[in-house]
């Protein structure tokens, strides 16, 4: 599993940062660009998406990775 990514705020918009990296991997004027760039990633590392507010407190997770409770089909 790899490493859960993080959309935070930066000095240039918004940046992803994958959990426990001390640099951002990229960074986006929105938001919205932000989340789907860090979705992407999330999804090919099976790892978990976090969103964060502008104050820094989470305001969404999504995860792509060992789901609990995966649906059956």
């Amino acid at each position: 599993m790899g490493k859960n990514q993080h959309v935070v705020p930066h000095a240039n918009g918004w940046a992803v940062r994958g959990a426990g990296n001390a640099r951002a991997t990229t960074v986006h004027p929105t938001q919205a660009e932000a989340i789907s760039q860090a979705r992407g990633i999330a999804q090919n590392q099976q790892s978990e998406l976090l969103i964060h507010r502008r104050n820094g407190q989470i305001r969404e997770r999504d995860s792509f990775g060992n789901d609990p409770y995966p649906p059956k089909g």
